[in-house]
Formats: structure tokens, sequence, C-alpha cells
């Protein structure tokens, strides 16, 4: 499903020296594995995730998703992959505040091929149990039920790999949980690939398959030597 081989991505600083922030020799994911990803801050875990989505491009080496180079494509060519291939869910849930729950879900859907479906809406609202709130607009929602729209809206297009970055940063400790349980519960019904970035060794531990990005980052070890 995902396949990352001599990944490389460095900074332009403000005084023109270019700082190495990404050097990983190799990473794979196979179709509906669920892993987690954790390391210390400033060791490149978002940007990872940037780059498996398309959104930051690589300085140089392979990221193949779904059997696709995305280092050969443009930055709308990879626009409309991400949309077709990818879920994401973000730190800041990132729902427009003028459209309902239903809205922000059917919004996300329009950026895919094909894939503009209402019931499909819907009934991912109902699944993370906003069936009652389809209306309702992020104002009126509470931070746990934002994250579940986020959740549907991101599996609205049926994806190959979920990417989830922090998804309980801004979650009430008493809803952590369930947003974990939800979005791996529902990933494996769908049959998704998912990878969630967290700083939390209890979320970490319940998980089969744990990476840590300082030792599959050279640039982490190589500061670690020198230091």
């Amino acid at each position: 499903m995902l396949r990352i081989t001599n990944l490389k991505k460095s900074f332009v600083q403000p005084d023109g020296q270019r700082t190495p922030i990404l050097d990983v020799p190799a990473f794979e994911l196979a179709a509906g594995e669920q892993s987690v990803l954790i390391g210390p801050s400033g060791c490149g875990k978002t940007t990872l995730l940037h780059i498996i989505a398309g959104i930051v491009r690589v300085d140089s080496g392979s990221v193949k998703l779904d059997n696709i180079e995305l280092t050969k494509y443009s930055e709308a060519a990879r626009d409309r992959i991400r949309a077709d291939k990818l879920g994401y869910v973000f730190q800041t849930f990132n729902l427009l505040p003028a459209f309902s729950a239903l809205e922000n879900v059917l919004l996300g859907m329009t950026f895919a091929s094909g894939r503009h479906s209402g019931s499909r809406a819907r009934e991912l609202l109902v699944r993370v149990g906003l069936g009652h709130r389809l209306s309702s607009r992020p104002s009126t929602l509470s931070v746990g039920e934002q994250q579940r729209v986020a959740v549907a809206r991101a599996l609205a297009n049926r994806p190959k790999l979920l990417l989830a970055d922090e998804p309980t940063a801004n979650v009430d400790p008493k809803n952590q949980q369930q947003v974990i349980d939800l979005i791996r519960n529902t990933c494996r019904e769908e049959g998704v690939a998912l990878m969630i970035v967290t700083h939390s060794m209890e979320v970490a531990n319940q998980f089969e398959r744990v990476d840590r990005l300082e030792e599959l980052n050279r640039v982490v070890a190589e500061l670690r030597e020198t230091a």
C-alpha cells in the first residue's frame, strides 16, 4: 500500500542554510495494516505525513502509494491522487465553520472523482454517532463531535490509507479513547490502512505495530551521535 525508499527532505533557513529534516532509507505499510508513529517533537513526524499525502515535495527518493509514484507528479496531480487515495485527520480538524456536519463531509467528497454520495456521508456520520447532528455547524458541536465529523470526512471517499496527525491532541481526556477506537474500528471495517502519529504512549501501546521515527530517520540518529 505504502512504500518509501531513500526519502530525503530538507528546508532552507532564512540565512540560506539548508537544514535536513528527514532521511528515511525504507518504510512500508501493507493494505489494511494499522501502525502508530511516535517520536519526540521536531523529528519530522508531521513532515513525513505531509510528504505521504503529497502536500510537501521530497528532495529525493521514492514514495509509492497504491503503486503510484507520488514524486513524479505535479502539485495539482498530487492533490487529485490525495483526494482519491487518502484520508487525512488533522490536529485542528479543519472543518468549515459556515457548513453543517453533513455539508463538511459532502464537500470533502467533491475533490474525488465520481464519489459524491449523500447516503455515504450520512451513513458515516451515523456510524460515528452524529446521526442527530447532521445539520449542526462546527461551532455548535463539542470538540469531540468535531473530531468525529473530521473522521467521517476523511473516510468519505473510501481511501486506501488514512493518516491521523495527533487525533486526540485537542480532545478532552475522557473522550480520547473513543476517538482512537472510532478511527481504528472504522478503518478495520472499511479495510483502510491506518497510520496515526501521536506523542501518547497510552495510545501507542494499543497497537501491535509501533514505529519510532527517530529510529527510522537517519537525520535524528546522526544528531544523537554528534551530541
